[in-house]
């Protein structure tokens, strides 16, 4: 159960490095090599959320390695999808088509077969 727990953990963290990358480059509009253009991304925030999620899911994901089965582990990171497709549709209004939720009720069932 702690394994599931903590990969759950692990996922969220995944996920919300992804959400904040895609907000941090939806607010660019266009590249340019120019000190503005560098100084907005540094002091865009979003970034800075994205380095700090990325790094606690990192890691989290060494001590999960290094006390679970990597046969067990591995495959509960796939829980980051389920966390994305729901990310998609709430924080960026996507639409999910049914065959998509049938694909993430099979990854949650692999999952928990995995786990047990």
């Amino acid at each position: 159960m702690k394994l599931i727990l903590l990969a759950l953990v692990q996922s969220v963290l995944l996920c919300g490095g992804q959400l904040f990358m895609k907000l941090a480059l939806k607010s660019v509009d266009s590249v340019s090599w120019t000190w503005s253009f560098i100084w907005s991304q540094v002091t865009n925030w979003w970034w800075l959320a994205c380095g700090v999620s990325f790094t606690a899911a990192g890691l989290l994901w060494m001590y999960i390695l290094k006390h679970w089965a990597f046969s067990q582990a591995y495959p509960l990171s796939s829980l980051a999808y389920v966390f994305g497709m729901i990310a998609a549709m709430l924080v960026f209004h996507e639409h999910i088509a049914w065959t998509q939720w049938v694909g993430i009720l099979l990854i949650m069932a692999g999952c928990y077969l995995v786990a047990n």
